[in-house]
Parts: structure tokens; C-alpha cells; sequence
């Protein structure tokens, strides 16, 4: 099974189409980690789980999504609310709350991936407005059995392995 994982948008909606247009037929479900700025009505979006982040205006957008696939459990927040920039702790105890072994989120802009006491952490960076790069990325997890891979790719879908990682997901 596969995921895409995109944040920070930031109202850019032809990124947002290129994504699902070129990996719609491989994923099983698109996660956007917040700052979309757009309207849950954007056809754009449809489709994607999505939250709210402290760029966001729309409100029927939720703070945070927890979803299981098999033994995938993602738990998905923009990080503003965990104090992201300073700490992976906070978020840590939110998603440990709900059982989750995979954690994405954005607000950084910064793109990167680890793996700290069973838990896999993914920033896809911004597919916008990139920090500490020149490329704006996005993310895929790929799950077989319990192993996960993280790749990175920029915008055009040039993979970036030096960004990537593989961990065993415990259950």
C-alpha cells in the first residue's frame, strides 16, 4: 500500500492536481498535513484527508485525522498546535494516545523523515514554499508487510533519495 503525503500548499492548486493526477491510480489515500488555504468545497481537494492549519481559514477542516490501514496507523496534524519547530515530544504523546505508529505533519516547511522508539515521523516539506531546500517535495510511504519506505520526490516527481529512509513498523 502506498500514501502520499503533501502539506503547505498555500492556496496552490495546480501542484495540488499534478499530484493527484500523476499518483491517483497508485495510492490508497492522499494526506494533506494543513496550510492548504483553500475551501473544503475545491474540487482540488476532493478525495484527500485533509486538516486545518493555522494558515487555514476553513474551519470544517478538523485539527487532526487518525486513520489504520492494516498495520499502518497515521495520525495526521499540521504541527502548529504541537509545537513542531521546537519539539517532536508533544505530537509524540498525541499520536502515542491513539495507538498511531506513523506520524505526518507539516508546518516547518521543512521535508525529512525519522524514526524515534517504533514511531515514524514524515514532514513532506512543502510543495510550495520549501525551508532548508531549493526543491519543493512531497512525500510517498510505501508499506509491505511491516516495513516502511519513505521516498521523497520534487514537484515534477524527481525522487530524491537522499531524503529517504526504511523502518519497521512495530504494531
Amino acid at each position: 500500500m502506498k500514501f502520499l503525503i503533501v502539506s503547505d500548499s498555500h492556496g496552490s492548486t495546480k501542484e495540488l492536481f499534478d499530484l493527484k493526477k500523476r499518483h491517483f491510480e497508485e495510492v490508497e489515500a492522499f494526506f494533506h498535513c494543513g496550510d492548504s488555504e483553500l475551501q473544503q468545497e475545491n474540487e482540488t481537494i476532493e478525495g484527500m484527508h485533509i486538516v486545518r492549519g493555522n494558515c487555514d481559514g476553513e474551519h470544517a477542516f478538523p485539527d487532526e485525522i487518525c486513520k489504520a490501514y492494516g498495520k499502518a496507523i497515521f495520525y495526521v496534524a499540521h504541527g502548529h498546535l504541537h509545537q513542531v519547530k521546537s519539539t517532536l515530544l508533544n505530537i509524540q504523546y498525541r499520536a502515542a494516545e491513539y495507538g498511531a505508529n506513523i506520524v505526518c505533519f507539516g508546518h516547518s516547511h521543512i521535508a525529512g523523515a525519522e524514526y524515534i522508539d517504533g514511531m515514524l515521523y514524515v514532514n513532506p516539506g512543502s510543495i510550495l514554499l520549501p525551508r532548508m531546500r531549493k526543491e519543493q517535495t512531497y512525500a510517498i510511504i510505501e508499506i509491505i508487510n511491516t516495513e516502511a519506505k519513505v521516498t521523497f520526490y520534487d514537484k515534477a516527481g524527481t525522487e530524491l533519495p537522499a531524503l529517504g529512509m526504511t523502518c519497521e513498523l512495530l504494531s
